[in-house]
């Protein structure tokens, strides 16, 4: 009957999970359906096309606009000074010009369909991308370039390539090109140095032009610093076209980087042009020695930083200490396997300017396999493989060094990410095997399992071959990871039992379990493992109470910003009253004066007509006697 029961409840809930299988799937399918509506909808809004300016897409189109806007810059100013360069290539150059106009018009119509960022969001509408392209400045610039200036040749002839000047406008392409170029390419310096140059190329060829054009306009051979004449007998070669840019293009060199040796002008013109030459040389002469200095600085930076460390180290082992030659070899042997395999960058220095997302996920990419293949978190959930990832710290290892000695307490557990290193016996010569790349150890003795017989305690002698670069992953960090998951951390210590069981190692005898002599140590142990937890979630709470306090803090600000603009109302207030009570109490001490100034006037009017009537009294007497 329990049999029948237990049949019965195992089909109810296979059919339970078969529905809500069934329930998820139409969810998923639901979802995917809305989802492609509103992409339909998304499209139908922004087009069918749009470019992201960070993809590929988009620097492959300044590659392409690139070469036209090279070609005007270089070819224009040449096919107008150099006749012969017109003539004999006439097809070639209206072939070539009526292609990078092409080019010109379909980078417009490009930009119209270029996205751009708004507060962190692609902005692909249509009508937006377009009204943003039309008013900027860049629009004016591509418009007055596309302005169609070639009708000039039926008035003034097929000589004139020059009317094709506006085309240059076109160089931001070539400049942001040249940019976009610096951030990808993993030499940086030696692309800044070759661009440089190319900049340099460009104006003395530019300026080789302008020489033969103004030899031209004074006359060729009229004097020593102008071409030579090109109808000379004893010199035909001059009459070359190889020849004419040959000398005009050495000319502009040597006058440009200020060397000289040219003949000297004669003409006021000719000072003119020299003066600006020189000033034009001392400008690229300023401009290339600054930037390639700036650049063997940045080059050399790095070296001189690390330099300046091991000289430290050397210093504090020789003057301070005197350490024994041999270790002071050992440590400089160190540093030059850090320096040769490019290990002497520090990589929490070097990630610390990037966002902690995108830290993790360097990370992740990094470390996450390797995490996965040690057996106790082969199958942990992702957010705990993550923060455990986050916590793995680099090491390096010397030849010979031990990573662990047999009865160490295991505090760590190491992933070999490349090296070789040797399981010894007590006596460091005999090998049992060899640990390769990939390989991990120490991951039991972080958890601390209850039977073991090994207890936390390191079981094997393990020491680097040779130079050996390991991954770290302390207890304390795992203790910390496995607070916010408590459920891995059973699973982990029931991983390590089942481990630990193959191997022979677990103690099945529960009065074994905990022997007499190890009892304090276990004990120890456990304090240390709460005193652990009990550190992980101080920190936990130094961290809440420092974000708490910080609210806390703009709070009462804003508080005190809002009461003090109520008690600055309220002062205002009290003070209109006082000042009212006070010309109330002026307007009552005047009345008051007031009346006692009547009171002061009418005891003199009393005295006045007493004095009065004593008078008349007098006079009364007087009169009485003389009758």
């Amino acid at each position: 009957m329990k049999q029948k029961e237990q049949e019965e409840k195992e089909k109810e809930e296979k059919e339970k999970e078969e529905k809500e299988k069934e329930e998820k799937e139409k969810e998923e399918k639901e979802k995917k359906e809305k989802e492609e509506k509103e992409k339909k909808e998304k499209e139908k809004k922004e087009g069918w096309f749009f470019i992201n300016p960070a993809g590929s897409l988009y620097y492959n189109w300044l590659f392409i606009i690139t070469i036209p806007v090279m070609y005007n810059w270089t070819m224009i100013i040449a096919r107008a000074c150099f006749e012969e360069l017109q003539h004999n290539h006439l097809v070639t150059w209206m072939i070539l010009d009526y292609i990078s106009d092409v080019l010109y018009l379909a980078d417009m119509a490009f930009r119209t369909r270029t996205a751009y960022l708004e507060q962190g969001l692609l902005v692909k509408d249509k009508k937006l991308l377009l009204e943003r392209y039309i008013s900027s400045l860049q629009f004016k610039l591509d418009a007055v370039s596309m302005l169609p200036t070639d009708v000039f040749y039926i008035y003034l002839g097929i000589n004139y390539p020059e009317i094709r000047l506006n085309k240059l406008l076109r160089i931001t392409r070539m400049m942001e090109f040249f940019t976009r170029t610096e951030t990808k390419t993993n030499y940086t310096n030696l692309f800044r140095i070759s661009n440089l140059v190319m900049y340099i190329i460009i104006i003395i060829h530019w300026n080789a032009c302008l020489y033969y054009s103004f030899s031209k306009s004074i006359g060729f051979g009229s004097d020593p610093w102008v071409y030579p004449d090109l109808n000379d007998p004893e010199e035909p070669e001059f009459g070359e076209l190889g020849r004419k840019y040959s000398f005009s293009l050495y000319w502009s060199t040597l006058t440009l980087t200020t060397i000289g040796e040219t003949p000297s002008p004669e003409l006021d013109s000719e000072f003119f042009f020299h003066v600006l030459d020189f000033l034009v040389g001392v400008l690229i002469f300023a401009t290339l020695v600054g930037n390639i200095s700036s650049m063997i600085s940045n080059i050399s930076a790095a070296r001189v930083e690390f330099q300046a460390r091991i000289d430290n180290i050397k210093q504090y082992m020789q003057v301070r200490w005197k350490v024994d030659k041999e270790l002071e070899l050992r440590v400089i042997t160190w540093f030059d396997y850090l320096w040769t395999n490019d290990k002497a960058q520090d990589e929490r220095e070097t990630l610390r300017y990037l966002p902690d997302k995108l830290r993790a996920e360097i990370a992740i990419n990094v470390h996450l396999d390797t995490l996965k293949k040690v057996r106790i978190f082969a199958d942990c959930e992702a957010g705990l493989l993550i923060e455990l990832v986050l916590k793995l710290q680099p090491q390096v290892f010397s030849p010979g060094d031990y990573i662990c000695k047999k009865g160490d307490i295991g505090r760590e557990m190491y992933i070999v990410k490349e090296g070789k290193l040797a399981v010894v016996a007590d006596d460091g010569i005999k090998q049992f095997c060899v640990l390769g790349d990939g390989s991990y150890f120490g991951e039991i003795s972080i958890l601390a399992i209850k039977g073991s017989k090994a207890g936390n305690r390191r079981t094997a002698n393990i020491r680097s071959i040779g130079y050996s670069d390991l991954f770290c992953l302390s207890k304390d960090d795992l203790m910390e990871s496995l607070t916010e998951y408590p459920e891995a951390k059973g699973m982990l210590e029931e991983k390590g039992r089942q481990i630990l069981l193959k191997d022979g190692l677990l103690e099945l005898d529960p009065s074994k379990i905990i022997p007499e002599t190890t009892e304090i140590e276990e004990k120890v142990n456990r304090m240390y493992s709460n005193l652990e937890l009990m550190q992980t979630k101080l920190k936990k709470l130094l961290g809440d109470y420092s974000t708490s306090q910080r609210a806390t803090r703009e709070r009462i600000a804003e508080i005190e910003r809002l009461t003090g603009e109520v008690v600055a109302e309220e002062d205002l207030d009290e003070e209109e009253k006082e000042g009212g009570e006070e010309e109330k109490e002026g307007g009552e001490e005047e009345k008051k004066g007031e009346e006692e100034e009547k009171k002061e006037g009418e005891a003199e009017e009393k005295k006045d007509e007493e004095k009065k009537e004593e008078g008349e009294e007098e006079e009364e007497e007087e009169e009485e006697e003389e009758k």
